[in-house]
């Protein structure tokens, strides 16, 4: 199994959502990794990016409950 470097899968995730339209299967094919392999990077990406959002839902949801309480 080959390791890659953190910096080329956040770059190979960062190169598929800048090419709108653009397929895993063909953006994994130009870097020359396996198809699953950038698909297994994007949804670690996602689930960090929704790890995220969800903190900051959960914090604005919190600041809200507190003023309708006020």
């Amino acid at each position: 199994m080959k390791h890659y470097p953190a910096e080329f899968k956040a770059d190979a995730v960062a190169l598929y959502r800048s090419r709108p339209g653009a397929t895993i299967k063909s953006v994994a094919e130009d870097l020359g990794v396996n198809t699953e392999t950038l698909r297994n990077w994007i949804r670690a990406d996602d689930g960090r990016r929704s790890g995220a959002h969800s903190t900051t839902r959960t914090t604005a949801s919190a600041q809200a409950a507190s003023l309708v309480e006020a």
